[in-house]
């Protein structure tokens, strides 16, 4: 999908007030990946919302580098027919992790590299440890240029805050993240008695595209004016490694039909590209490269550039050190770039929250677990437990 950022919803049946529940797991990897012991401490928190009236607010939990929040509305009118009360609605929002303090960068990279749904290693368990211990400085002085730690969970929080807001006005009654839910229900052999669904996909919402081309249009209005209908538009997305790419993954085509609504919204006013970044390792990852694309510009004589983060929701250690300071710094003053700006991440929009609370809406009034993409396993997969979370998301079209 275009932007990184999935939510999953569960819906039970309860003798109490209806409420809105958020949840949120900021500690997955990047495209939304996520582990077992993070899903099991969401679902617990979850299921503890979704039982008791009693609890409201914002409340947050934490189990080891992992965190949890949930926004949880009450309605405040009681509901007089029993029998007619509709289901509760916990929503919970995927989003790429980040350590949030300089500490936790060890065990985020770790769990990075541990994860088989994100990557696949020789002798990973052995591998993994290593490669985390040896990174871990390099990041740790990345994180404390930016602050100290990653703020995307703050900024899900805004954005969730928001969204529910709007959801309580609008109906007050209402990856691998995948696989780790299969997985849990599977170990625990019991059939869930929350009815899960997701929306996995949603790169040209309309109001998503409106965020992304109000951003970029006020970055080209910050260059000089001679200049303006000359800046080179680069699209940054986080890269894939071409083994995924070629297995089928749909995101790069996902991430382009953003790319293509944002122009088309903008009326193709300048010239642009869509670019990777964030390689890691030696394989062959899909390019071109966002810090090779800057480069062969400058050479042909293109040296105004803005950088738009097109498949991230809010700022992280992409947007605010490798974008910010690597390439719009650093980079560019390297390469003779005369002007070079980067567009405003999502962040905290409120344009963004009305996107999300639509987009969840529209979701639930839909009464669909998924799409129809989130079915079709990619023709090269090579991960069985893809399958069965497929199988089982689809099996809850028909639990009641």
């Amino acid at each position: 999908m275009g932007a990184v950022l999935d939510f999953i919803l569960c819906k039970r049946r309860c003798r109490k007030g209806s409420q809105s529940v958020r949840l949120e797991e900021t500690e997955g990897m990047f495209r939304s990946h996520t582990n077992m012991a993070a899903f099991r401490a969401a679902h617990r928190l979850l299921a503890h919302i979704l039982r008791n009236e009693n609890s409201a607010g914002l409340v947050k939990h934490r189990w080891s580098s992992s965190a949890a929040s949930v926004a949880n509305n009450r309605d405040p009118k009681p509901h007089a027919q029993p029998d007619k009360r509709k289901p509760k609605t916990g929503i919970l929002m995927l989003n790429m992790g980040g350590p949030e303090t300089l500490d936790d960068v060890h065990d985020f990279l770790l769990r990075l590299f541990l994860d088989k749904d994100l990557m696949t290693l020789p002798a990973q368990s052995k591998l993994a440890p290593f490669i985390a211990k040896r990174r871990k400085p390099k990041i740790q002085e990345q994180y404390s240029k930016i602050g100290g730690g990653s703020p995307i969970k703050k900024w899900t929080d805004q954005q969730g805050e928001g969204m529910v807001k709007l959801l309580d006005k609008l109906s007050p009654a209402t990856g691998s993240s995948l696989n780790a839910i299969y997985r849990y229900y599977n170990a625990k052999g019991v059939q869930p008695k929350m009815k899960w669904s997701v929306i996995d996909r949603w790169p040209t919402h309309p109001l998503l595209i409106q965020c992304f081309a109000d951003h970029i249009q006020k970055e080209l209005n910050m260059f000089p004016a001679d200049k303006r209908g000359d800046v080179v538009i680069l699209f940054s997305a986080h890269s894939l490694p071409m083994s995924v790419v070629n297995r089928g993954d749909p995101y790069p085509q996902e991430v382009g039909a953003t790319v293509q609504k944002v122009m088309d919204r903008l009326g193709y006013s300048n010239p642009y590209r869509l670019v990777w970044q964030s390689k890691v390792g030696p394989m062959a990852w899909l390019g071109p490269q966002t810090d090779e694309s800057i480069k062969g510009l400058c050479q042909r004589g293109k040296k105004n550039i803005l950088l738009v983060p097109i498949a991230f929701t809010s700022d992280h250690i992409e947007t605010l050190y490798e974008l910010d300071i690597e390439y719009a710094q650093v980079l560019a003053n390297e390469c003779g770039v005369e002007n070079i700006r980067r567009s405003e991440s999502l962040n905290g929009n409120p344009l963004f929250s009305k996107a999300l609370a639509d987009l969840v809406l529209s979701h639930v009034k839909s009464n669909e677990i998924c799409s129809k993409q989130l079915t079709l396993r990619c023709p090269m997969c090579v991960n069985p437990v893809c399958g069965e979370a497929r199988s089982f998301f689809t099996k809850q079209q028909h639990q009641n």
